[in-house]
């Protein structure tokens, strides 16, 4: 293992609705793969619970065995253990109208670290212009709280904690998820448009490509992982700024954590390998990082480990000597498999059932095809690119995969579609099972 690797595994933390038309578990007639890989198990997906339009995120928190569904147009639904849903919070009239091809909506979801003691949840929506957010922009980024009773979200108890204008109505990243610290991440996408450049989009360091939310962490708090103290207030605002924040005291918006991010979709934490989050690429790499305080993640000077924008001698570090940091999982678009359009990012298995899997991080292609893709974080490699392979899904699993998320025993849970826009009602929360 290298010593990077190893480094970044004892610090931990320390150191496509919301894709592209993001959209049950059932494999396509005629659907084939002969993608397949060595040293891992075949899985299946065994369904739970099905009828969603777009479920784009699954948590499971603790001190009960229900599981609570993010469906894209505003609803969040409680699947109980045999299967039976009901809704726990209809947001659609607070959230924008979605459908077809849409990057906004009910987008993140997740319960206070110490719940059902504390019996708070955190929502995040794309809601129409609010007061703050100029005419010309799509909507605004919003991050609230509520309170559940009884298997329910408390509607009136809502508090707004974060509201952020969205330029245009993509990339808006949109995943919550608690760190062992106890705070709050929050993954924000640069803005949409193409390029970070246009509407909404400052400019950065780096003359030679235009744009930059993601790398300017002084004009807004686009193209960047956000921590938050939820259990406290700081200078009036809703919610706290952890004291160890990497631009406390500097130059900088004080809530940012990391960045350099163009669209993250889906984070999670995992006690090994801390904050793992992967990005949506613009046209030909697709990533997944491993995130660390105060990283920069290179978007848009780099698009992975290649230069965006220029043909050659792009940077590796800003103007400040602060590393431009790669990737531990790259993808292309096109060429040798695997390959895909949009990732999907996932967890690092740690479950019973799935001895193949143990210890792999478990993530997918919203263009799923069938498959899922493994990355071994602790494969002995002359590279720090964790190696990847493809692995089938026998079952009723989807085209389109939209989510993960882990019940209480660690075990992974899928969201899937047969649809690639945000329509019908063939979205299915499925389980990983033995193939």
């Amino acid at each position: 293992m290298s010593s990077r690797r190893s480094f970044l595994r004892a610090v931990g933390l320390a150191g496509v609705g919301g894709l592209a038309g993001l959209a049950g578990c059932q494999t396509p007639d005629g659907q084939s793969t002969t993608r397949t890989s060595a040293d891992v198990h075949a899985v299946a997906a065994e369904r739970l619970a099905s009828g969603f339009v777009s479920p784009v995120d699954v948590r499971a928190p603790a001190g009960t065995d229900a599981l609570y569904v993010a469906d894209q147009p505003g609803r969040v639904y409680n699947v109980d253990p045999e299967g039976g849903q009901a809704v726990a919070l209809d947001l659609r009239d607070a959230v924008v109208d979605v459908s077809g091809y849409d990057e906004r909506g009910l987008l993140g979801l997740a319960f206070h670290p110490d719940f059902p003691d504390d019996p708070r949840a955190y929502v995040r929506y794309s809601a129409p212009r609010r007061s703050g957010t100029p005419t010309n922009y799509s909507h605004t980024f919003v991050l609230a709280e509520f309170r559940v009773e009884g298997g329910a979200f408390v509607r009136d108890s809502e508090r707004t904690l974060l509201e952020i204008p969205e330029p245009q109505s993509n990339h808006n990243g949109g995943d919550l998820a608690f760190g062992p610290e106890g705070h709050l991440y929050v993954a924000i996408g640069d803005g949409g448009g193409g390029g970070d450049a246009g509407t909404g989009h400052v400019t950065d360091w780096y003359e030679r490509v235009p744009g930059g939310n993601g790398q300017n962490v002084e004009a807004n708090l686009l193209g960047s992982v956000l921590r938050l103290d939820v259990d406290s207030r700081t200078d009036g605002a809703p919610y706290g700024i952890p004291a160890d924040n990497p631009l406390v005291g500097r130059a900088g918006l004080d809530e940012h954590y990391a960045w350099g991010f163009r669209n993250p979709w889906r984070l999670s934490v995992d006690s090994a390998f801390g904050l793992l989050v992967a990005d949506v690429g613009q046209s030909r790499y697709e990533e997944v990082d491993q995130v660390v305080r105060g990283g920069n993640y290179g978007w848009n000077v780099r698009e992975g480990t290649h230069c965006y924008g220029v043909d050659g001698g792009c940077p590796s570090e800003t103007p400040d000597g602060d590393p431009l940091r790669p990737p531990v999982v790259e993808y292309p678009h096109s060429g040798p498999e695997p390959s895909g359009i949009a990732v999907v990012g996932g967890y690092v298995y740690r479950g019973d059932a799935l001895d193949g899997l143990r210890e792999r991080y478990v993530f997918a292609d919203w263009r799923a095809e069938g498959s899922l893709f493994v990355a071994d974080p602790t494969a002995d490699t002359q590279s720090d690119r964790w190696p990847v392979s493809a692995v089938p899904v026998a079952g009723e699993f989807a085209p389109y995969v939209l989510s993960f998320g882990e019940d209480r025993a660690g075990e992974l849970l899928v969201c899937t579609s047969q649809n690639a826009r945000v329509t019908g009602t063939s979205g299915a929360l499925c389980r990983l099972v033995p193939g």
